[in-house]
């Protein structure tokens, strides 16, 4: 199902992992990714980024966002696994992940679309939510009054595509009801330099 009614294509799978087994992928990706808080180019102004991030990839897949340049860290084996698992379900591959660790309501991400141009016109962006449910909002870029509202469960895949960076911002707002962290991984396939 389409959550979006026009200019773009967004779909979400629930349970995209069975519960036990995002149980273990949030335990070992917390500990083992090189997480790192990147002070990030907002309206001018250098601040920490509101939460941890970590890039990983193919050699060249580098990606700049924000005012960051980043190169990528070698995939794991758990992420390797999980890209090649998301690659078959959805039929498109992905060469690079951003990974986040919200780790409570108080991390966030603002307004913004993933309509950088290594990432082509029409990207396939993969997103695996693991830990804590959060809200996921989308607003149509011309049209405000056209909003989505979704609860990304941990296990579940959205995956957007089409027009969809186009056409559309996506967040994840801060909350005061969230006191647990979850991690997104953002699958991708970047222009390889």
């Amino acid at each position: 199902m389409n959550h979006v009614p026009r200019d773009g294509d967004v779909t979400y799978v629930a349970r995209f992992l069975a519960p036990e087994e995002a149980a273990r992928a949030f335990a070992v990706l917390r500990e083992g990714l090189a997480w790192a808080q990147p002070q990030i180019l907002l309206f001018g102004r250098r601040v920490p980024s509101p939460r941890l991030e970590a890039w990983y990839g193919d050699p060249g897949a580098c990606y700049a966002y924000s005012g960051l340049a980043h190169d990528p860290l070698p995939w794991t084996p758990l992420l390797c696994a999980l890209r090649d698992r998301i690659a078959e379900s959805t039929g498109s591959a992905y060469n690079s992940v951003l990974a986040n660790l919200y780790r409570d309501g108080s991390d966030s991400n603002g307004w913004h679309a993933d309509d950088e141009r290594e990432l082509g016109p029409e990207p396939v962006i993969a997103s695996l939510s693991l830990g804590a449910a959060r809200r996921f909002l989308l607003r149509h870029r011309a049209d405000r009054s056209l909003r989505r509202e979704l609860v990304l469960e941990p296990g579940s895949l959205l995956v957007m595509r089409g027009r969809t960076q186009q056409c559309w911002h996506h967040a994840v707002p801060k909350t005061r009801s969230v006191h647990e962290p979850r991690i997104n991984l953002t699958f991708r396939s970047v222009a390889v330099r």
